[in-house]
């Protein structure tokens, strides 16, 4: 006979046996059956090394009594009851045959209960409700509702006060925690386990001669299989004598694995080891280990050992010292034994150190503290063992801490900076008795020690009168050192401002200001805005007033020298903006740009009158953009073209040309240029970061700026510098990027047409091209090359490819290097599963995608 009782304090013949399962419920806010959970998320916590900062939610809780969840658990949600489900503290019981038999319940055939968010079915359910022993057996399925966990065995024996059982012949899965961020494979795939049995005991959840996996059940791509694994919920995961299988090849073998499930899982622990192979550094074996020193403060360190060249180590620091401050400190370095040459000797030592302090901080009344400290011990370390193309070839190594506030119009700012620029060659010389290298830095250092800024953006005098007012303000102490170099090739000395034409060059000396090298500076602006019918005029004057308490003194024998004499750069500037008014026509006709087609044409000019500086320009030591300022009287003019294309409400900018050049009344600029050498002046460098004043000028480069985007997925940009003087083409650099679905192309090129006396020349393509993402199933594959086509090299190439099943991805990539001291080839793999991370020695800043 076939019938359903609701269970209830007034349902059925026992008000008692609703009393006893609830209260084995409401029991540390935990199920009897609630180990099926920790079993199911055991796939998402020991493929993960102690080192990882993510984390597994805790266990939910059950739906407790209306009302607050209880005192003792504050953070425990209350479980939004599903439709249909039965009301709170009841139970649905179906079964073919009930009865019986004092305080036991016996139910067969169909057996099944049901509460407000768990089932259990059954061939056969026994349940001592005095006890609180409940048997189960054939076909045993359980469903928990609120994690969506589900659980099938063979059968049971399971206990609802102490909350300790076994299952036999278990299997399950459960929801995965998906964690979205960039660059990380995930899936929607449950969690899959399997065993001989599973017990709970003590709140201990433990799963034995068993397998996890995210993977399609029957053919999982991998698989974790040990003897035991143990878990003790919100606190820890343990695997014992684990095999992680991928298909069924054994990938790596562990006796013990530790994962913290705690709300914030720091614990010390191992690394994930890692192997790989360099064309030049031989094969890479590197372990490492995490740190959790407290709740504040951590460190990672790691080794590797590259077989033919020593040992790498790199030293992570973290810490957060209060609510509103942290840092982050990192260290590599490598000791290098120097690669080995053709005849069996060992060529020149290339290791060094590097290390970067990041940090920031929040003092209070508006006071911000941050700082950016890096250091580089030689620009060929950095060439021969950074990862990365652009810092190997990125010559600049910067260091720099303020204390800043803004309040109204102001802001002040006391800055320690550092700028290290290495030149193209380091000079190694060899003590011809210790035999010892010792290596020149050879670099230009140029410190502020410190300055103290203060400025103020426009700010109206008086209420109706057109009239603003500006300052910008600075004093400080700042130092520059670089070396001082003989060109033997061009048969005459020269300073290191003006760089050599080729390698052939001794160093002669240095070039150094004193440590205590002062400078102040004030500017104050006035600026107005007049209104000539459609025209609009914005003068502005300012007053510039610089102190130096040294001097760059005159050529001697064709080097820079420093003196110890102060003196005043005083300059006037007026400058006036004229706006005219634009010129625009609307194109009504619907075409494949848009609904409509707007055309319009800004022309603008800027005359600009500079005046008090003349000569003291060459006596001004060179720190920053405010020593560049020069006397000129100069008229600048440009000209835009910009298409508007309207999609319904929305309008886009799909082309623009701008076109800019300036003339210069004052060739010389009041005596700055110095005819035969490379200038710098701001003016120059406001209208083109290509310098072309080697002499007296008295019109600028035409400078074009092209760019379009027609479509979404296209995008087309061409700048170039024409040089009438020079009849041609002097700078130019293109892009063009397309992407359709998976598929993208991108291609860029830069060339430098110019003699040695301003910038070497230059010729450069780089293009990439690729299908799919980090995450698309199926194959993905990305290239991307650097050639220089003056010398006809392969600057740089990097291939990957990828494959991401359901479950798990597997990417190779393989990199090439030939510039400056470096001709290597690297490979590198990486292994990912989804949802929970990567190993391998392919890192997530080194990827394509």
């Amino acid at each position: 006979m076939w019938y359903v009782c609701r269970l209830s304090p007034l349902a059925c013949r026992r008000p008692h046996f609703l009393v006893s399962i609830l209260g084995d419920i409401c029991h540390e806010l935990y199920s009897s059956i609630t180990y099926s959970s920790v079993l199911g998320v055991l796939a998402a916590l020991v493929l993960t090394d102690a080192a990882v900062f993510g984390q597994i939610p805790p266990t939910s809780t059950l739906v407790p009594p209306p009302g607050a969840p209880p005192a003792s658990q504050p953070n425990k949600r209350i479980y939004k009851q599903r439709p249909n489900a039965p009301p709170i503290g009841e139970w649905d019981v179906h079964a073919v045959d009930q009865n019986a038999e004092g305080h036991v319940w016996h139910l067969r055939g169909h057996a099944e209960m049901e509460n407000v968010n768990m089932l259990f079915r059954a061939d056969e359910i026994d349940y001592n409700e005095d006890t609180g022993d409940m048997q189960a057996r054939g076909n045993i399925y359980f469903e928990q509702f609120e994690r969506n966990e589900k659980i099938w065995a063979d059968h049971m024996e399971y206990n609802t006060k102490s909350e300790a059982g076994k299952f036999y012949d278990v299997r399950g899965t459960t929801s995965p925690r998906i964690d979205t961020r960039p660059g990380m494979l995930t899936s929607v795939n449950p969690y899959y386990f399997e065993g001989k049995w599973a017990e709970r005991v003590q709140g201990h959840y433990i799963l034995y001669d068993g397998f996890l996996t995210n993977c399609r059940i029957p053919n999982p791509w991998w698989r974790l299989r040990g003897p035991r694994f143990n878990v003790v919920p919100q606190e820890s995961a343990k695997a014992y004598r684990a095999v992680f299988l991928l298909r069924k090849f054994p990938l790596f073998y562990t006796p013990f694995f530790y994962k913290s499930l705690e709300k914030r899982p720091r614990r010390s622990g191992l690394l994930m080891p890692n192997i790989g192979h360099s064309s030049t550094r031989g094969y890479m074996f590197g372990v490492g280990a995490f740190w959790a020193i407290n709740r504040s403060y951590d460190a990672t360190y790691h080794v590797q050992d590259y077989t033919a060249r020593g040992y790498a180590h790199h030293l992570e620091f973290r810490g957060k010292p209060t609510d509103k401050a942290d840092f982050d400190a990192i260290g590599f370095g490598v000791q290098d034994r120097g690669l080995v040459e053709s005849d069996g000797t060992r060529g020149p030592k290339q290791g060094g150190l590097t290390f970067s302090v990041a940090g920031k901080a929040d003092l209070g009344d508006g006071w911000t503290a941050r700082g950016l400290i890096n250091y580089l011990s030689s620009f060929t370390f950095r060439q021969t063992f950074s990862d990365s193309f652009n810092e190997a070839v990125f010559t600049e190594v910067n260091s720099v801490a303020f204390l800043n506030k803004d309040w109204s119009t102001y802001t002040v700012d006391a800055v320690v900076e550092r700028k290290q620029d290495f030149t193209s060659a380091e000079i190694v010389e060899t003590d011809p008795i210790t035999k010892k290298q010792t290596t020149d830095a050879n670099a230009v250092v140029i410190k502020k020690l410190p300055e103290l800024d203060l400025s103020s953006r426009d700010h109206q005098v008086a209420e109706g009168l057109p009239v603003w007012y500006s300052f910008d303000s600075s004093a400080g102490l700042l130092s520059r050192s670089q070396p001082d170099f003989y060109c033997a090739s061009a048969g005459a000395r020269q300073g290191i401002v003006e760089p050599c034409p080729n390698s052939d060059y001794q160093l002669m000396g240095r070039y150094d200001t004193s440590m205590l090298n002062s400078r102040m500076d004030f500017a104050p602006q006035i600026t107005t805005s007049l209104r000539l019918g459609d025209f609009h005029l914005v003068p502005s004057f300012t007053v510039d007033e610089t102190f130096y308490s040294e001097a760059q003194g005159p050529y001697e024998e064709g080097f820079l020298r420093v003196l110890p004499s102060a003196f005043m750069r005083s300059a006037r500037e007026f400058k006036v903006d004229l706006v005219a008014p634009s010129f625009a026509r609307v194109f009504n006709r619907k075409s494949w740009l848009g609904d409509k087609v707007k055309h319009v044409i800004e022309p603008r000019a800027t005359y600009e009158y500079v005046t008090g500086i003349g000569q003291n320009f060459n006596r001004v030591i060179r720190y920053d953009q405010t020593d560049l300022l020069s006397n000129t009287n100069q008229v600048t003019f440009s000209l835009a073209n910009r298409l508007y294309a309207k999609h319904g409400d929305d309008v886009q900018e799909i082309f623009s040309w701008e076109l800019s050049g300036a003339r210069y009344f004052d060739p010389t600029f009041g005596g700055a240029i110095v005819a035969g050498q490379r200038n710098v002046l701001l003016s120059q460098m406001e209208l083109t970061p290509f310098t072309f004043l080697d002499g007296p000028r008295t019109y600028s480069p035409i400078v074009s700026a092209l760019r379009a985007q027609p479509k979404w997925n296209i995008a087309l940009e061409w700048r170039t510098d024409y040089d009438p003087a020079r009849h041609g083409i002097v700078a130019s650099t293109a892009s063009a990027d397309w992407r359709k679905g998976a598929f993208f192309v991108s291609v860029g090129q830069t060339e430098v047409h110019s003699d040695t006396t301003l910038l070497p020349s230059e010729n450069q393509t780089r293009a990439s091209v690729g299908l799919g993402n980090s995450t698309r199933r199926g194959w993905n594959a990305a290239f991307v090359a650097v050639y220089d086509n003056k010398v006809g090299i392969l600057d740089f190439a990097i291939m990957q490819a990828t494959y991401n099943t359901d479950c798990c991805g597997f990417s190779v990539q393989l990199v090439r290097y030939d510039f400056g001291t470096r001709d290597e080839t690297q490979y590198r793999f990486a292994f990912a599963v989804a949802n929970l991370g990567s190993f391998g020695t392919l890192k997530r800043q080194e990827r394509l995608f």
